[in-house]
């Protein structure tokens, strides 16, 4: 007889996990119920990959089954099944099994069909109608974001990676912005209560914008956002709201109401604040171009100078030249006008002895006077002997 608590210590058997996985799927493909049903349930967070491949979650107000659908599947009678679409309700017909890798159980899906819209769709819808209704996504509503925030006011939860997103992209765009966190719960019973209350608080701290952000997920972990509390605070916020819930195909009631709607929280990083990098590069061209136009206006300032002091010198020279030549002539005409001129030429001034009167006249001496004869070399001192013409 052998002893099976001796071969296993720990108890009377011991499985690897992938053995008691592959036990486990056995057990589920076994089962005639599991391995052909129809289960009705609502569609939520439906994607379908490059591959093919749509996986989504069916939900009721109790629990959820994760499903897949996979490509080679997707066809009814040699005819494309319709894409399943968030929000309505399915019933959906598949086998219920193990995905060994994950240990998780899911439906692999054969068919399905549309009933209608979900519960969630409807109240989704329901809330959208009223709130549209009062004004509350009207775009004249919408306030633009600032060109230069100083201060960012965040709701978002304290941990994980869309905090640590939104400080990442920020601080390497823009590092002079303040971010004030405002911590949220954003999924859960208290999510709305604890959104609501951390948009109250970035309202009354003057900050320039207010970004309300998680990340992706199920139509019910975002389902905070579709509470119609949430989507009043974000209107009462007197600063622009941005929204950045999920990923870029989730819209949520906060995207209709806030001012700017982000696909992604990263996104919503690089729209509140301006490109750093870009900044500089774009105030070092300016500045270049700055040095180029004053450098530019001093050479034609110089040219113009330079121009302007030649012309003033060849004006100057020319003028001078011209009072040069009219003194020349003038000293000319008074030196042709010279007495000493016409004595070079032979001529002679009497003069009376002895004031020295000039004598023009015979008339004016009479025998026997002295006068003196000015030549244009030295003078002569004569004595009338007679006077012949006028009287």
């Amino acid at each position: 007889m052998i002893d099976l608590l001796a071969l296993h210590p720990f108890g009377p058997l011991t499985m690897s996990v992938s053995e008691a996985t592959t036990h486990v799927k056995e057990l589920l493909d076994d089962d005639p119920t599991l391995n052909d049903l129809w289960v009705r349930g609502e569609v939520s967070d439906a994607r379908t990959y490059a591959s093919g491949h749509t996986y989504f979650t069916l939900r009721d107000g109790v629990s959820q089954l994760r499903c897949v659908l996979f490509r080679q599947r997707a066809r009814r009678r040699g005819t494309p099944l319709e894409p399943l679409e968030n929000g309505y309700q399915y019933i959906v017909r598949g086998a219920i099994s193990v995905y060994e890798a994950s240990g998780a159980y899911q439906l692999y899906v054969a068919d399905h069909r549309r009933l209608g819209a979900g519960d969630f769709y409807l109240q989704f819808e329901e809330i959208k109608a009223r709130l549209e209704a009062e004004g509350l996504f009207a775009p004249e509503r919408k306030r633009p974001l600032p060109r230069w925030p100083r201060r960012i006011g965040i709701a978002t939860s304290a941990h994980g990676a869309v905090l640590h997103d939104l400080r990442q992209v920020i601080g390497r765009r823009f590092p002079v912005v303040e971010l004030v966190l405002a911590p949220c719960q954003v999924q859960g019973a208290d999510a709305v209560r604890s959104v609501v209350a951390s948009l109250r608080t970035l309202d009354r701290a003057d900050v320039d914008v207010v970004v309300v952000a998680r990340g992706g997920g199920a139509i019910e972990d975002l389902w905070a956002f579709n509470h119609e509390a949430v989507a009043r605070a974000i209107a009462a916020v007197s600063a622009p709201v941005v929204s950045a819930i999920g990923h870029e195909t989730d819209f949520t009631i906060a995207d209709f109401v806030a001012d700017v709607r982000a696909p992604t929280p990263s996104a919503a990083a690089e729209l509140m604040v301006p490109d750093g990098a870009a900044l500089a590069t774009t105030l070092d061209d300016l500045r270049a171009r700055a040095e180029r136009a004053v450098k530019a206006q001093l050479w034609v300032a110089q040219t113009d100078l330079d121009g302007a002091e030649g012309r003033l010198r060849r004006a100057l020279a020319a003028g001078l030249a011209r009072a040069e030549g009219r003194l020349a002539a003038a000293t000319a005409r008074l030196e042709g006008l010279s007495p000493r001129r016409i004595l070079d030429r032979g001529y002679a001034v009497v003069r009376e002895a002895p004031d020295g009167a000039v004598v023009r006249r015979a008339g004016q001496v009479a025998p026997g006077d002295e006068l003196t004869v000015l030549l244009a070399e030295g003078a002569l001192t004569v004595t009338v002997r007679e006077t012949r013409g006028e009287a």
